[in-house]
């Protein structure tokens, strides 16, 4: 059991690290787009806002890269769990679960970069707003 357990802990890892890359680019998008809103509020100019639709669908992608990446890992983690100790040969090739589901672009449209993103550009959509607005101040 000991190469099973060995084989489980590198797949366990590297989804892991994928989850932790998914996160860190939802971290610096917020990131980047707060600087964005905060030098537009500075200056009043909206041009800076609207890097933040680069921006933000940049990291979507990106996050939704990482997100098949480990969806596929997990599929090899199970596929790995039912197989026998003589079996084991630590492969850690993911390609062979690229399923219609788990490719970067059905992962973008799931339902937490969706939600996550999507809220980010109606948010970038209303500070537009408001920053274009007649009642703010110009």
């Amino acid at each position: 059991m000991e190469n099973k357990r060995k084989h489980l802990e590198f797949i366990q890892l590297t989804i892991i690290r994928m989850n932790v890359n998914s996160f860190l680019l939802k971290g610096w998008a917020i990131t980047l787009v707060a600087a964005l809103f905060a030098l537009a509020a500075k200056d009043a100019n909206p041009r800076y806002v609207m890097i933040s639709y680069l921006v933000i669908p940049s990291f979507w992608i990106l996050d939704g890269y990482f997100i098949s990446i480990e969806r596929r890992y997990r599929d090899l983690y199970d596929l790995v769990t039912k197989k026998d100790e003589v079996d084991i040969d630590y492969d850690m090739d993911h390609r062979k679960f690229a399923k219609e589901d788990r490719t970067w672009i059905s992962r973008i449209f799931s339902s937490t970069p969706f939600i996550f993103y999507g809220t980010s550009i109606i948010t970038t959509l209303i500070v537009m707003y408001l920053l274009n607005s007649p009642h703010n101040g110009k």
